[in-house]
């Protein structure tokens, strides 16, 4: 059988009581981090930025968040927006998309966290390399989880864009943690995400043969039981006031195909990898 839906319970007490405290004190009983997790992805750190390493179908996918996003922004009634985006990258891992979106003509700033301190060391060592990047202030990196950073309290502090790519199916408390990343985005912005359905297709095809048969994704990267599926996303969303609203709520199937990389698959959404964006709903006129 198939686990219970994972983003359908209310919110916690302890995340009510933690709106109600100053930022930098505010508790939360159940962290979004989980130490198996960030244990491993600390030991595939080394290997973040090598195209043909265990992240290969993190650089194959990158151009496909890209054009999921530009699908988001481009279907606001209104248009896209008119000035620049600013980015927050939550569980940025080395970097890949973080450094990529700050390369943008449109954007203002990237900020890319992540709990795991050796991938941000490395993020950091390959923005280095680039000094006209590094040294402009449009990419900053922090070792930190959602629930240390300062929830703003200002329009002009929130983010156009929160990214979640690859990240839900590794927190311990999922519904918690989009609570938690719900502030950080101003009315009108989106929040995007990459994940993988829970299915009997998508654990034949990333447990079995992507993990044990053929070996291109790190044994363990994956527990099927965390995967989340399009409609739970959805119904959450649906549900906290101010968002989801008309037009609000985008997904797309993609698969990866050997020899071709990851190509969009309409319908997929359901049995496997998907894209999910969701946005804030805009102020009234």
């Amino acid at each position: 059988m198939f686990k219970p839906g994972l983003l359908g319970s209310s919110v916690t007490r302890s995340l009510r009581s933690a709106t109600r405290h100053p930022p930098s004190t505010r508790p939360y009983a159940n962290s979004s981090v989980n130490p198996a997790e960030v244990s491993h992805f600390q030991a595939l750190a080394a290997e973040w930025w090598n195209p043909n390493g265990s992240s290969r179908l993190l650089h194959l996918m990158n151009p496909l968040r890209h054009d999921f996003l530009n699908s988001c922004l481009r279907s606001q009634s209104e248009g896209p927006p008119s000035g620049q985006l600013k980015y927050l990258d939550v569980g940025c891992g080395g970097g890949i998309f973080a450094e990529s979106a700050a390369r943008l003509r449109q954007t203002q700033s990237v900020t890319a966290i992540d709990p795991t301190s050796e991938v941000i060391r490395i993020a950091e060592e390959h923005a280095r390399q680039d000094p006209l990047l590094y040294g402009s202030g449009r990419l900053k990196y922090l070792n930190n989880s959602i629930e240390e950073l300062e929830i703003p309290t200002t329009e002009n502090a929130q983010y156009d864009v929160l990214a979640l790519w690859e990240v839900i199916e590794h927190v311990k408390y999922p519904s918690e943690f989009l609570q938690l990343c719900l502030p950080f985005v101003k009315p009108g912005g989106w929040i995007v995400l990459s994940t993988i359905a829970r299915t009997w297709t998508s654990w034949l095809t990333t447990k079995v043969v992507a993990e044990e048969i053929i070996g291109i994704v790190p044994r363990g990267t994956h527990s099927w039981d965390q995967y989340i599926n399009e409609d739970e996303l959805r119904a959450f969303f649906q549900k906290q006031q101010g968002w989801a609203g008309p037009g609000g709520v985008r997904s797309m199937g993609c698969m990866y195909v050997p020899a071709l990389g990851w190509k969009f698959i309409a319908g997929s959404e359901a049995y496997g990898n998907y894209f999910f964006g969701v946005r804030k709903n805009p102020p009234t006129p």
